[in-house]
């Protein structure tokens, strides 16, 4: 991973390295609440030769003198010096208790010998201290004193008495604290990491751009409110969700430039990455453009464009395709828009035959020649053959991607299927995109008093309940068209 692959995982995970390296402080905060405080005193001997020679006798005894210092530092854990300090002060502990909280060092090429204990209590720590640097002093003095008599040719004498402190030596809370956020930070980045690695899901363009190298036709930020009012005609114009279709649509005229993609067929990998609402907005998009679209609901095994739009669906696709009524006559008009529905019709024992059949092809050319696009709602790639099959029919497909949801691998097994029956990817549409995430955009327009009026409404179904949907249009977003169909079909009606 390069840089910019870092600086993307940061950008998806930074939640959780916040909150990890709180987590680190908290704990090292915790930990130094809750560890009993330790005072440490220190005292500092010297040590001298008891000798007034000559320089040369000088030097002799100082090189002396050093190479015993590093004895005196081990003898001091050593119960003969502890045990006297030991009963100096009363104590309860046995110099093997003892000794793990005193320590004794030396300066190489020095004859100074620290010494430093660790206690609950400042005071203690001092007394104890003092104690061992008198009871070394003693030790010493009858440890060096030669068994002929005589005085000892090395005296050791306290230069720095010890005091009691007054802070405690541990815990270093702000030491603690750095360590916790580091801790903390490095086990964020480190699961930040597993987890980018681990996780296949296709979350941005970066994404699909590593699985494939299909066009992005447009990106779809998610909106909540769509759930409840999935159509372009049921928000404002100038919202960003109007503004992504309008863009998509825009990208699928250049990517059909040559115009041969007259009939486009919208799917995805997987139910649920939006398929259904993308295909009604694409053509509702097409149809304010001035263009005549037909809409067919292909999916029978869960047909949703009649349930969006409000219609009829029990004859439609089905119907025409079995030859109990002309296609012409099916055909539902919606909205002010040259835009003209083919519902699902009853749904079939075999979508996959019929889908694959003469008649569609045969049905599907006779549309074209009377509409400037046809907009086709597929089902899902995997799940189903329908759409694949479907494919071999239509001049291109848009495979819509649902961010969040659907896996690098759940593409490449898709793309694959198109790829198998030779049919024609105009491009992706990454729909369901975080709204704050940088693969999203965003779009802001000040609209003027009255823009947009209301000029029809329609009936939304849910469940058993109806919603009233102001159709809104804006003579802005017309563009003339050069071949439209007739304004009504034999044996239909507008809406």
């Amino acid at each position: 991973m390069d840089l910019h692959d870092y600086l993307r995982i940061l950008r998806r995970n930074w939640v959780l390295l916040i909150a990890s390296v709180l987590a680190g402080l908290m704990a090292a905060g915790a930990a130094s609440i809750l560890v009993k405080p330790t005072y440490t005193s220190a005292t500092q001997l010297f040590v001298a030769i008891q000798s007034s020679g000559t320089v040369t006798e000088l030097q002799q005894g100082n090189t002396f003198s050093q190479a015993r210092v590093q004895s005196y530092v081990k003898t001091v854990t050593t119960p003969v010096i502890l045990q006297p300090a030991i009963d100096a002060l009363g104590l309860t502990e046995t110099p093997g208790e003892l000794a793990p909280r005193i320590r004794a060092k030396s300066d190489p090429n020095t004859v100074l010998i620290d010494i430093e204990v660790d206690d609950a209590s400042p005071v203690q720590a001092a007394a104890i201290a003092q104690a061992v640097a008198n009871s070394l002093i003693r030790g010493l003095d009858s440890l060096e004193r030669p068994r002929a008599g005589g005085t000892t040719p090395v005296s050791l004498s306290v230069i720095t008495p010890a005091t009691a402190p007054s802070v405690p030596s541990a815990p270093n809370t702000r030491l603690n604290l750095i360590l916790g956020l580091f801790a903390g930070l490095v086990v964020g980045l480190s699961i930040a990491v597993l987890r980018t690695a681990l996780d296949h899901r296709i979350r941005g363009e970066e994404d699909f751009r590593k699985t494939s190298d299909a066009p992005i036709l447009g990106t779809i930020a998610f909106d909540q409110d769509a759930m409840k009012k999935p159509l372009l005609t049921q928000t404002l114009a100038q919202s960003p969700r109007a503004e992504s279709f309008r863009q998509l649509r825009t990208n699928l005229q250049f990517a059909n430039i040559s115009g041969k993609a007259k009939t486009v067929l919208v799917t995805s990998s997987l139910p649920g990455e939006g398929k259904s609402t993308t295909a009604t907005n694409l053509a509702l998009s097409l149809a304010q453009a001035g263009e005549t679209v037909c809409l067919i609901d292909a999916d029978l095994r869960r047909p949703m464009v009649s349930e969006y739009l409000g219609l009829e669906r029990n004859a439609g696709l089905t119907t025409a395709l079995v030859g109990q009524t002309d296609v012409m006559d099916v055909l539902q008009p919606w909205g002010t828009d040259q835009l003209y529905v083919l519902a699902s019709g009853q749904i079939p024992a075999n979508p996959s035959e019929l889908l694959g059949s003469d008649q569609m092809d045969r049905l599907l050319q006779r549309l074209e020649t009377s509409f400037d696009t046809i907009i086709i709602d597929a089902p899902p790639l995997l799940p189903v053959t329908d759409a694949a099959v479907l494919a071999q029919h239509v001049g291109g497909v848009v495979l819509v991607v649902g961010a969040q949801k659907v896996k690098k691998n759940d593409i490449e097994k898709a793309l694959s299927a198109l790829d198998l029956v030779k049919a024609t990817v105009l491009g992706a549409v990454l729909n369901r995109l975080p709204a704050k995430a940088s693969d999203a955009y965003e779009y802001a327009y000040h609209s003027s008093d009255k823009p947009f009026k209301p000029s029809g409404s329609s009936h939304l179904r849910e469940g058993d309940a109806s919603l009233d949907v102001g159709v809104w249009q804006s003579d802005a977003l017309e563009e003339p068209s050069s071949t439209r169909a007739p304004s009504v079909f034999p044996g239909t009606h507008r809406r």
